[in-house]
């Protein structure tokens, strides 16, 4: 989907575009109206002008006098043209030339102004024609002038004023698409305190938005905060759960241990299992359960200092088998639930320390996904075998204490997380090898 920000420029530009031609269209003609305007206004002095030169004779006749005519009208294809008709008896000036003009038919006391096209030598032609009665007499002034030369000069001025309309709508699309992206700055900041909610920097959005998106600002964060309170609610009822379990089943290892069942080995043998296989699948649903996420309620995992406490820890857990324990990783932060990676990591270096010789390596790399690998010196497993691992309580070796959930719950986190889980044998200890990847988005 076209993004809002380019919707909106694309929107505004067409709008600006649209406008900005029919102003252009409107202003030319303004301009050409107004040329006209003036012309006609001139026609029609040269009009009147001609009209005071009839005079009436002894006979009744009228004396057309061209004496007091301007000079253009005398001037050949000068531009400037008239014909007056005295009942319908023509007189054309000397600048026509013996050219004859398709004028318009005018009765008396009527004024028209038109075009002519097809003037002397093709000019084209402004027509002011102007009909009256004068001593008895029907009389018909037509004044023409070329417009070849207003034409010439519109032009100009269309092409100036084109250039300036396009400058004009360039700094105006310059200016809506600086004003647009300003207008969505906020959700860009919004965008970008989502992405420190992930990592857990801060718990809500407090940048301060338009009201148009306050509501759905606003909406986020009442979310936001129902995530966490369930969260919360999940892991509370899940202790609460664990806690009112532990009795019962306790109370049923007792019973499969009571000298009644010495009689019966074979039922005492399957209440066991039975009992096993419950306290196993507990143990690997609330695990599960307690899988948050990119919760924004959780501390971003500090990869070094946590690390070096669970390396402390599981040193002090074997510390009869005097492990080296070998980390290498960055001091920095990731984008990820602290509980979630203590539970992951932890399940996976513990399960090294169980099956080690003497040697533990833990390696983390940081770059567009976050890779964790574990290795051991022990006798590690093939790669069936390594498959078989993540599926809840399979153990290799029964020796072994635990329930064999360690494996399968890093693999429910990576699931959660849209990751990888591999396993294989380590080619410089020589024992298993497990790899994580992680996406950060």
């Amino acid at each position: 989907m076209t993004s809002l920000r380019q919707r909106l420029s694309r929107g505004l530009v067409l709008i600006l575009c649209i406008v900005f031609v029919l102003h252009w269209f409107a202003a030319d003609w303004v301009i050409r109206a107004v040329a006209e305007k003036q012309m006609a206004t001139r026609l029609n002095d040269d009009g009147y002008s001609l009209m005071e030169t009839l005079s009436s004779e002894d006979n009744g006749q009228l004396r057309f006098n061209s004496f007091h005519i301007s000079s253009v009208y005398q001037r050949a294809f000068s531009g400037h043209y008239y014909v007056v008709q005295v009942d319908g008896k023509a007189t054309a000036s000397p600048s026509l030339q013996n050219h004859r003009l398709n004028l318009t038919p005018i009765g008396p006391n009527q004024a028209m102004l038109y075009h002519l096209n097809n003037g002397p030598q093709q000019q084209p032609l402004l027509v002011l024609g102007q009909g009256t009665v004068k001593f008895g007499h029907k009389i018909v002034i037509s004044v023409a002038e070329d417009l070849s030369a207003v034409d010439h000069d519109i032009t100009a001025i269309r092409f100036a004023y084109l250039n300036l309309t396009l400058i004009i709508l360039g700094c105006a699309i310059a200016l809506q698409r600086y004003d647009v992206n300003r207008a969505l700055k906020p959700l860009t900041q919004v965008g970008q305190e989502l992405e420190t909610i992930t990592t857990g920097q801060q718990q809500q959005i407090t940048v301060d938005v338009p009201t148009e998106i306050k509501p759905l600002v606003k909406e986020v964060n009442r979310l936001l905060v129902l995530v966490v309170r369930r969260l919360q609610q999940s892991r509370t009822a899940i202790g609460n759960l664990a806690h009112a379990l532990k009795s019962p089943l306790a109370m049923m290892f007792r019973v499969a241990e009571h000298p009644v069942f010495n009689e019966y080995p074979e039922l005492r043998q399957q209440l066991q299992t039975q009992t096993d296989t419950i306290h196993r699948c507990i143990e690997r649903e609330l695990k599960r359960a307690r899988i948050a996420g990119n919760s924004q309620n959780n501390a971003a995992f500090n990869l070094q200092v946590e690390l070096t406490a669970l390396v402390q820890l599981l040193q002090n857990i074997y510390a009869h088998r005097s492990l080296s324990i070998q980390v290498n990783a960055p001091d920095t932060l990731i984008p990820f639930d602290r509980e979630d990676m203590l539970e992951m990591i932890g399940n996976l270096m513990d399960n090294a320390c169980k099956w080690a010789v003497q040697q533990v390596r833990i390696e983390v790399t940081f770059a567009d996904t976050l890779t964790i690998t574990v290795a051991d010196d022990g006798a590690g497993c093939d790669t069936l075998d390594a498959q078989d691992l993540i599926q809840r309580g399979v153990r290799l070796d029964e020796s072994i204490q635990g329930h064999g959930l360690g494996l399968a719950i890093v693999a429910d986190i990576v699931e959660f997380y849209a990751g990888t889980l591999q396993f294989g044998r380590s080619r410089v200890l020589g024992g298993f090898w497990v790899s994580v990847r992680l996406p950060l988005h």
